[in-house]
């Protein structure tokens, strides 16, 4: 029998009765045993046992316990409302499970992963509480039960254990008078890394990202990560004006390279922040409003942050409107894209010698969408594969239906992503689609970002040279707003540079444009490669371009975007 002595006399008797019911060495040795703390307690809520590990964990020893209510433990940051819930759920569902904050013997506050379920036994009925220190991972078989809360690969908490966080916090708002805010923090670009250099090198990335996060917090700050390339914080503040310093070294700790065996990968973080209570005082909406900024960041450019705003929430809103609006037609209605073709001309004759190909979007509710706006998102929801079959095939469409030639010279370009050069169906995709354009006379070409070219692995490059080897141009879209080397540029297996339109268009005599756009065409010169300068839309633009010996130039002045009938082409 089970019989634990203390001194008040009016406890010893319920305490005794409730011994009595729990009889048995067995029994004795499975809960003292148990590598999880375990409290039993009688229906008039007076504690009866409590194992081993309870006295780890808690501090206090059986003899100190026993008789007392589990009130001992309180934190007191909870309200009386959740624990009146917490009754509720128990009584209807059988059982309570959840985050929960205690207070050791020595005073420390402590975060536990609580179950309380009743046990029959023996004709007796008790509570029994199951819980564990979620705040340390240290013993294995803790470690082992913490898998369900803990992301493994990073070891911070995950989005369940996040948000239980978040709750507990929230409902201190009775206790103290603090201000606490949620960041909610999204990788810029690391799906690249993924599909350009495998989840290996992506677990690793992820995990530094982790640490530079942890790195940039202080002590006593809750970090979490909530999936994929997304984390979470819970700040505490002393002043709303702290927050601008805790954003701005988190999009900071981003500005250097991450090196994971001795590569380099260029992310950066877009941050969003909300405030409690300024912005609510409810720990999920709390969540979601620091998930809009973040999305108002990612709007602005990324690579910063921004603080919850209405005005910016409705921007977001309106960003997710469109991504569940791509997805659907993507899926279900290709007639709603089209293509529209911009000639390119020989700047030194006027001679239209090729033209690019852009996919136009127009929604039967939202009409003509910017493709600066849906391309991006086609991205970011790992679309852009399917809106490249979108691309290809209206363009097979056009040529079918007008038999345009291009007179076994003239260029057909069509832009893709850099993450897709990693995507085995890509090739199956253009390897027709190319014998279509040569079969019509057309030269093949494809336009890759600098900056998402200067994170190709080799493996990539490699299937860029094979294109290359079977009469595909390859060019470098956006030259001059990225970080090439001239050793890495020597390497890349390209033939064409595209000046980006924001040097065109400050171009002058006396201008610094002018000299880098020379410098450019220096370069490639030395290298061997066309250039072709876009966005030129006045006569001054074209006339310096000519006199700085720019090969091919595209831009309003010329020609706008147009559907393929209605070019005058071969």
């Amino acid at each position: 029998m089970l019989t634990t002595r203390i001194k008040n006399t009016g406890r010893e008797q319920r305490v005794e009765a409730s011994m009595q019911s729990l009889s048995g060495q067995d029994f004795k040795a499975l809960v003292d045993l148990h590598p999880k703390a375990i409290m039993l307690s009688g229906l008039d809520a007076t504690i009866a046992y409590v194992n081993r590990q309870f006295e780890a964990v808690t501090g206090y020893q059986q003899e100190e316990i026993v008789g007392q209510t589990p009130s001992i433990l309180s934190s007191g940051l909870h309200s009386r409302e959740f624990y009146a819930d917490m009754w509720r759920r128990l009584e209807s569902e059988g059982r309570w499970e959840g985050l929960i904050w205690n207070r050791r013997k020595n005073g420390e506050t402590y975060p536990q992963w609580l179950t309380i379920y009743p046990v029959e036994y023996e004709e007796g009925c008790f509570y029994t509480g199951v819980f564990m220190d979620v705040g340390e991972l240290t013993a294995n078989d803790e470690r082992l039960a913490a898998l369900a809360y803990y992301d493994p690969l990073t070891e911070l908490p995950n989005r369940t254990l996040f948000q239980e966080f978040l709750k507990a916090r929230a409902s201190r708002r009775n206790y103290d008078k603090t201000c606490f805010a949620v960041l909610y923090i999204d990788l810029d670009f690391f799906k690249s890394v993924n599909d350009l250099h495998g989840h290996d090198y992506g677990d690793r990335v992820l995990k530094e990202a982790a640490a530079s996060i942890q790195g940039v917090l202080r002590e006593g700050d809750v970090v979490a990560r909530l999936s994929g390339d997304e984390f979470a914080a819970i700040i505490e503040l002393q002043d709303e004006s702290e927050l601008e310093a805790v954003c701005q070294r988190t999009t900071q700790a981003f500005r250097a390279p991450m090196v994971v065996d001795y590569r380099e990968y260029f992310l950066s973080a877009s941050v969003g922040a909300a405030i409690y209570p300024k912005h609510s005082d409810s720990a999920a909406d709390l969540l979601l409003k620091a998930d809009r900024a973040m999305y108002a960041a990612k709007t602005a450019g990324r690579a910063c942050y921004r603080v919850y705003s209405a005005e910016e929430s409705e921007q977001g809103q309106h960003q997710q409107i469109l991504s569940e609006a791509l997805v659907a037609s993507l899926k279900t209605s290709p007639e709603e894209f089209s293509v529209v073709y911009q000639p390119q001309y020989d700047l030194s004759s006027g001679e239209m010698v090729g033209m690019e190909a852009l996919i136009r979007w127009r929604h039967p509710k939202l009409g003509a969408v910017s493709p600066g706006e849906f391309v991006p998102l086609a991205e970011q929801r790992g679309l852009i594969h399917e809106l490249t079959e979108q691309l290809v095939r209206c363009i097979t469409a056009d040529l079918d239906l007008h038999g345009v030639t291009g007179g076994d010279s003239m260029r057909l370009a069509i832009n893709i992503s850099a993450r897709q050069i990693a995507d085995g169906r890509l090739e199956d995709l253009l390897e027709p689609f190319f014998a279509r354009l040569r079969q019509s006379g057309w030269v093949p070409e494809l336009e890759i970002t600098e900056t998402h070219l200067m994170n190709l692995s080799r493996t990539c490059l490699d299937k860029l040279k094979d294109f290359g080897h079977k009469g595909v141009m390859v060019a470098i879209d956006d030259f001059g707003t990225g970080y090439s080397s001239l050793a890495y540029l020597h390497t890349l297996p390209v033939h064409v540079l595209k000046i980006d339109r924001q040097f065109v268009q400050r171009l002058g005599p006396e201008r610094r444009d002018s000299r880098i756009v020379g410098a450019i065409l220096g370069i490639a010169e030395a290298l061997d490669l066309e250039v072709v300068a876009e966005g030129i839309e006045t006569e001054a633009q074209r006339t310096r371009l000519q006199e700085l010996n720019c090969h091919r130039g595209q831009g309003y002045l010329m020609a706008r975007p147009l559907p393929l009938a209605s070019l005058e082409v071969i």
